[in-house]
């Protein structure tokens, strides 16, 4: 019962999620909060970009 993304929008998303990986894996975010927004952003990849973008590491 999950939401199906697929095409432009899965394409976009997907491109979104891992710019967002790497933006939090080069933060200075101690480990346990990166390993936890990686995760965040893994299994839920719009809520977890949406929290990200809004609640992520800034620096």
């Amino acid at each position: 019962m999950g939401v199906e993304v697929t095409g432009v929008f899965g394409l976009l998303l997907l491109v979104l999620d891992v710019m967002a990986i790497i933006k939090t894996i080069q933060s200075r975010a101690s480990t346990v909060a990166k390993v936890i927004w990686v995760v965040a952003i893994l299994l839920l990849p719009l809520l977890g970009l949406i929290l990200w973008f809004l609640f992520g590491p800034k620096g």
